[in-house]
């Protein structure tokens, strides 16, 4: 049975944290994380007066960077696109090798959030022992359970998932003919379509996870053979 466990992280003890350096005052939010091959491509907001440019510059310089762009700015945000090797970030990497989902990570000067999905217990338990050794400092801030009917009504998507899918139903996304495009969507939340894409997705396999397949799941007998 799969379980979501929120994490604290030092910004100075994985990759991205260190690429990712803000001062005080500012925040970033990992908004989605693109798979590219052997690479992966996250978009993030930068929230507060942050000169993005020498921000931008900063980044690039990082040898592990390949390329950053600013996608879109609006009132105190700026949507940044980011190509680095995430082979070399220990972090993301033991994320991957224990089969964990990322459903949403919020940066600051010292401390990064994470709301990660587990498929079980001691999946979680894998994944910190891999950053113990692997010199990762981790505090386990909570963990629930989605499938629990005390995890709540949302089936463990985060807020931005939720919002992003109630409004592409609302606004009749997945009508015959179509009457939003995810450009249309991405637009309203100040995103590129890609990561709107990114993002329904996610939050179509976490709803159909924690209600459908959850609910078959507890309607199988141990042991019985499959059909």
């Amino acid at each position: 049975m799969s379980v979501i466990a929120h994490l604290r992280v030092p910004a100075m003890s994985f990759e991205l944290g260190q690429i990712l350096d803000v001062s005080e005052g500012r925040s970033i939010v990992l908004e989605d994380l693109v798979p590219l091959g052997e690479q992966a491509v996250p978009f993030f907001t930068i929230h507060g007066t942050e000169e993005s440019e020498a921000f931008r510059a900063a980044v690039q310089n990082h040898p592990t960077v390949k390329d950053i762009q600013a996608v879109s700015s609006h009132e105190d945000r700026t949507l940044f696109a980011l190509d680095w090797d995430v082979s070399q970030d220990r972090l993301f990497e033991g994320i991957e090798a224990t089969n964990a989902h990322l459903l949403g990570a919020t940066g600051g000067p010292n401390t990064w959030e994470f709301e990660l999905r587990f498929r079980s217990h001691g999946a979680l338990s894998d994944f910190k022992e891999y950053c113990s050794e692997a010199g990762i400092s981790l505090e386990v801030a909570r963990i629930y359970n989605p499938t629990r009917p005390e995890s709540g009504p949302f089936y463990g998507l985060t807020q931005r998932q939720r919002d992003t899918l109630v409004r592409a139903v609302r606004k009749g996304y997945y009508s015959l003919p179509r009457e939003i495009s995810t450009q249309d969507l991405a637009d309203e939340f100040d995103i590129s379509d890609q990561a709107v894409t990114e993002r329904l997705r996610r939050a179509i396999v976490a709803l159909v996870d924690n209600s459908l397949v959850a609910a078959m799941e507890g309607q199988e007998e141990p042991g019985s053979p499959e059909p």
